[in-house]
């Protein structure tokens, strides 16, 4: 079982940079793809960024590309995600979410993770 908490979310002006991160618990974190989600009020959740076991692949929703990038460091049992230039549509709740045998066509979607985190919000003020 992995257990996830996320941190770093806060409230930040448009054109500004957040760096999220995501604790993992459990000794076979390596072993799991990471995805970040996001969920902004009165939206479904949606996809933002991936990347595999080894942080060799990494894929994003078309509208982070350039300005998001996800990272891992599995020494320390962790996934970041640094994100730039926010918009105000940036706006939401992050969950980090971990998955066992995440093959590349689905790791966009929710339903290839198990585990989740409890969220963090990110504001974007304009």
């Amino acid at each position: 079982q992995v257990q996830l908490v996320e941190s770093g979310g806060g409230l930040v002006q448009a054109g500004g940079s957040l760096r999220l991160s995501c604790a993992a618990s459990g000794r076979t974190f390596s072993s799991y793809a990471m995805g970040w989600f996001r969920q902004a009020p009165g939206k479904e959740r949606e996809f933002v960024a991936a990347i595999n076991w080894s942080g060799g692949s990494t894929y994003y929703a078309d509208s982070m590309k350039g300005r998001f990038t996800i990272s891992r460091d599995n020494a320390k049992n962790a996934v970041d995600l640094q994100m730039n230039s926010l918009k105000p549509e940036d706006t939401a709740v992050y969950y980090c979410a971990a998955g066992r045998y995440v093959s590349d066509s689905v790791r966009g979607l929710q339903s290839s993770y198990t585990y989740w985190g409890q969220g963090t919000q990110v504001t974007v003020s304009s």
